[in-house]
C-alpha cells in the first residue's frame, strides 16, 4: 500500500506543494542570509542595509500571503544610541 508521499509524488494534489518533493531552502533561513548581519557589517534589521537580498528572500517564502517586509529596528544604529533612549528609560533610572 503506497504511502501519502507516493501518492503526491503520482497524482499531485491541488492542496499540496510540491507534491511530496523537498522544497528548496529559502536563503533567507540560512547563515547567507543577511537580514541581522552581513559579515561583521549590520544588516537589514538593524540599519535598513541590504534591503534588495532581504526583501528577495523575504517574498519567496511561499505562504500565499502577500509579505510586506518590517521595517529596520531603531534601538541599535551602528552601536549608537538613539537620541531619544535616555529620556524613555525605566522608571527607576536603571538601564
Amino acid at each position: 500500500m503506497p504511502g501519502l508521499r507516493d501518492k503526491l509524488a503520482t497524482d499531485g494534489s491541488v492542496l499540496s506543494y510540491g507534491n511530496g518533493q523537498t522544497p528548496n531552502t529559502n536563503p533567507g533561513a540560512t547563515q547567507q542570509s543577511k537580514l541581522h548581519a552581513d559579515g561583521n557589517q549590520a544588516g537589514y534589521s538593524l540599519n535598513g542595509s541590504d534591503f534588495t537580498d532581504v526583501n528577495g528572500a523575504f517574498q519567496a517564502y511561499n505562504d500565499g500571503t502577500n509579505n510586506v517586509l518590517p521595517m529596520p529596528s531603531q534601538l541599535d544604529l551602528d552601536g549608537q544610541k538613539p537620541s531619544s533612549y535616555s529620556d524613555n528609560g525605566p522608571l527607576e533610572g536603571r538601564y
